[in-house]
């Protein structure tokens, strides 16, 4: 069974038990302290119901505790795949979107490295719009581009929580790549700026003449101590055993080490700026 199928059909099971129970999705949403079309989302399967969703969904609607241990099943299975990632697209860049939001959404410490493109969270909302073109035509994604953009946006509200913990590392290299026009990009340095100042966030650039622990193979975000994500071109791993998380947080480490922070970190910034300044034509 593909991933979208698992989700069609648990999103499916869901609806049945929330009409059982004689319950509008407004209603159960009211209940769960959730947005009315979150409800809506996982039931038409445009987002992924987590462990943590379908547990109190269940016992909203006063399910047997059978069902609700069939249902956290099948909820851990559709995370745990390695799922293809042109299948995922297929339901929309919106809904990978949302997906992910809930899972920062329980998430007090992130660690992310990314290699080749500015973090999601950090991502200006045209920067956003010219990876998201990319994406939709290397995966044949539906063209809702407008949608993903605000909801990309609304995840970035997360960082001024100051009860979460942010440790971003990027390369000089990911801050250079053209994915957009110059003046996106400057626009998109612009904020990076900005992000060093926040107090919850560490914010470390890896120069060209650090000495790297090693070779910078792939991106990988680190959800507190107990998840990591690890996107590929075609499969979006999700690695929950102990000893894959922690040898993710070890290669963490060593990459902080090689990193530039505060002010060190907005001089490669500002350096940047300044030959994207430049090279621009006006």
């Amino acid at each position: 069974m593909s991933f979208q199928q698992a989700r069609i059909d648990l999103g499916a099971q869901l609806r049945r038990l929330r009409e059982a129970a004689q319950l509008s999705g407004k209603d159960l949403a009211a209940r769960l302290n959730w947005q009315a079309s979150k409800v809506s989302r996982i039931e038409n399967a445009r987002q992924s119901a987590t462990e943590d969703d379908v547990v109190v969904w269940g016992q909203a609607v006063q399910a047997p505790a059978e069902v609700i241990d069939d249902l956290i099943a099948q909820a851990v299975t559709l995370l745990e795949r390695q799922d293809s990632w042109r299948q995922r697209h297929k339901s929309g860049l919106a809904a990978l979107q949302e997906d992910v939001r809930d899972l920062e959404a329980r998430t007090r410490l992130f660690r992310v490295f990314e290699p080749g493109v500015v973090i999601g969270l950090l991502q200006t909302a045209e920067y956003a719009r010219h990876i998201f073109s990319k994406v939709r035509r290397l995966y044949g994604a539906t063209d809702d581009i407008d949608v993903a953009i605000a909801v990309r946006m609304r995840r970035q509200e997360i960082l001024y929580d100051p009860s979460r913990r942010f440790r971003f590392l990027m390369p000089e290299a990911a801050l250079r790549y053209r994915l957009a026009p110059d003046d996106v990009m400057r626009g998109q340095l612009d904020r990076l700026l900005a992000v060093t100042t926040l107090p919850n966030v560490e914010f470390g650039v890896i120069p060209f003449s650090a000495e790297l622990p090693s070779a910078l193979l792939n991106g990988f975000w680190i959800y507190n101590e107990a998840m990591v994500g690890v996107p590929t071109r075609t499969k979006d791993l999700v690695l929950r055993d102990p000893e894959d998380v922690a040898f993710y947080a070890g290669a963490f480490e060593e990459l902080y080490q090689a990193a530039a922070f505060h002010e060190e970190a907005r001089e490669v910034i500002v350096r940047v700026l300044v030959e994207f300044a430049r090279q621009s034509p006006q």
